[in-house]
């Protein structure tokens, strides 16, 4: 019998944890199981289902907490397959001796952001367990949502070329110095948002021409164009002097050894789309209160398929390989 163990790598969004759900879950729950953020259902119309769970750390971080996190990432899971959110249901593991006060403050700003998104939290479950058990909270959200249009990873053609609606790796490094006690001049923020509205804004000026769509959650904008790469099989390719990274972002990550191709975000929705409808598409997301700052930062190419490469600022190329190890354990 096998004595291999999970590692931390496993949780990383990157090849460590693609092998994973692949040997252990893919393995036994069969082909349904979607490699997409949600999957499809039939039942009287297209249904999108997606669930994930939080164990952040620390639970209150700048520009988020534990609770508005675990709402908008699995609104904006739903939001990647072309989904309107409908409804969540939240459970809880609670570690004895957690400030209650500390859990009311989760609740106040899930129940925010629900708000925000146009989504109710109708059902739920808590479990309390001994101290030391559990590392005070621990959060799991499913959501259904109803599919306007189906989009899936698998969706990106020859040709189109990569959307972001702002700046990379705000969270990570937002979690990071909280964790830390890292303070740098200026106060870097979690991106921590609700991007239906976003979606549904790029979806109605953009029509069948988004193709793809994925929110870089763990592992970064690397992991999650390679998992694109890899189901649509093509070739990505990013412009270096196009990526928007904030500068204190950059110069923490630089201070870190941190790459901030591959730091999580979490209010951060990449979409491919044809080139002929990019335009009218940014336009729509500049318009939403979080796309602003939408630029286009790369293009899809016929191959070699599978692959992400970065064209730097001096014209040369270098592939971007899925992240392997854990970069930042507990970001979401």
């Amino acid at each position: 019998m096998s004595d291999e163990r999970i590692l931390l790598a496993h949780g990383s969004g990157g090849q460590l944890m693609s092998e994973l759900i692949d040997r252990v879950f893919r393995a036994r729950f069969g082909p349904h199981l979607s490699r997409d953020d949600s999957t499809l259902l039939s039942a009287g119309g297209a249904i999108a289902f997606t669930t994930d769970s939080f164990v952040v750390d620390p639970l209150f971080f700048p520009g988020g907490d534990i609770g508005r996190l675990a709402v908008c990432g699995t609104v904006n899971d739903l939001a990647t397959a072309g989904a309107v959110p409908i409804a969540l249901s939240a459970s809880f593991i609670l570690a004895e001796g957690l400030l209650l006060r500390d859990l009311e403050r989760v609740a106040d700003s899930m129940a925010s952001a629900a708000t925000e998104a146009g989504i109710e939290i109708v059902t739920g479950d808590t479990k309390v367990v001994p101290a030391g058990a559990a590392d005070r909270m621990f959060i799991t959200t499913s959501g259904i949502g109803r599919v306007v249009r189906p989009v899936s990873g698998a969706g990106a053609r020859p040709g189109d070329v990569v959307l972001i609606n702002g700046s990379i790796g705000d969270h990570g490094i937002a979690v990071i110095s909280q964790r830390e006690g890292l303070s740098f001049e200026t106060t870097i923020e979690s991106d921590c948002a609700p991007l239906a509205g976003l979606v549904q804004e790029a979806l109605n000026a953009g029509g069948e021409g988004v193709h793809a769509m994925r929110d870089p959650t763990r592992g970064g904008l690397v992991s999650s164009l390679n998992e694109i790469a890899a189901q649509s099989r093509v070739a990505i390719e990013l412009n270096e002097v196009s990526l928007p990274i904030r500068p204190p972002v950059a110069s923490a990550c630089e201070m870190l050894g941190f790459d901030p191709l591959y730091v999580a975000n979490e209010g951060k929705m990449l979409f491919l789309v044809a080139a002929e409808a990019a335009e009218s598409i940014l336009a729509a997301m500049r318009r939403s209160r979080y796309g602003a700052e939408a630029v286009t930062i790369g293009r899809v190419l016929d191959g070699p398929a599978g692959t992400v490469t970065l064209r730097t600022a001096l014209g040369t190329h270098r592939f971007l390989d899925p992240l392997v190890g854990e970069l930042m354990p507990r970001i979401c």
